[in-house]
């Protein structure tokens, strides 16, 4: 796996990984969006045959990069379940447990529809709309959050469109690939899972956009 690339907001350092997250190093936070943790048990109690490994996989990536960037904290800007309690969020207690020393914050999300008390008993406060610490703002939809005009000093995280970048190879075939995207106001993180669909995004002159592509970040002017 490719080193985290450094990226500056606000004088803040923010280390973006190929593994679709972003550790930001002042506040000794990884921040990450869109896990969609229990989908695949959702699709299967439906009878679609996903298989767990997907979610176990996901999973695995996130114990992989708190081992790597020891994070104090977890700033997940929405949707990290999909929907209501099955076995797979069983497996996301467990995992709790084991880490519960780290302190996670979750931005609801229009996925995040479990009852209070299970997140309550999981350690993870929960924001309705929004979270701000120092000059940054923390939502999960960036289009639908209804942000003041008083908060327009704030630099904003969000989620929930799962941005993709579309480029253009030498043969003129097209590739699609998940993306950071940042804006002079706010930024869109790549949905972490991988068992998501995309949105294509179309960046404007001076905005910043890293594809992820085999493991590396790629720049794209």
């Amino acid at each position: 796996m490719q080193q985290p690339l450094k990226h500056i907001i606000h004088k803040n350092t923010f280390w973006l990984s190929a593994d679709r997250c972003m550790y930001w190093e002042e506040e000794k936070t990884l921040i990450l969006a869109d896990l969609h943790f229990g989908k695949t048990g959702h699709f299967r109690k439906s009878g679609i045959a996903i298989p767990q490994a997907v979610y176990k996989e996901d999973l695995q990536r996130l114990v992989n990069l708190i081992q790597h960037f020891q994070p104090k904290e977890l700033i997940v800007v929405g949707d990290l379940f999909h929907s209501k309690a099955n076995k797979e969020l069983e497996l996301f207690q467990k995992w709790r447990n084991d880490l519960a020393s780290i302190k996670l914050q979750l931005v609801k999300g229009n996925h995040d529809i479990l009852d209070e008390v299970w997140y309550q008993r999981a350690g993870i406060e929960v924001y309705q709309q929004e979270l701000f610490i120092k000059d940054f703002s923390f939502v999960h939809d960036i289009k639908g959050s209804g942000i003041p005009s008083s908060h327009s000093k704030l630099y904003t995280f969000s989620g929930h469109i799962h941005p993709a970048i579309q480029l253009i190879g030498p043969g003129k075939q097209s590739f699609r690939f998940p993306c950071f995207y940042f804006t002079r106001k706010f930024a869109v993180l790549p949905a972490f899972s991988r068992f998501t669909g995309t949105h294509l995004i179309d960046p404007k002159k001076g905005e910043k956009v890293y594809a992820i592509a085999d493991g590396k970040l790629i720049p794209v002017s």
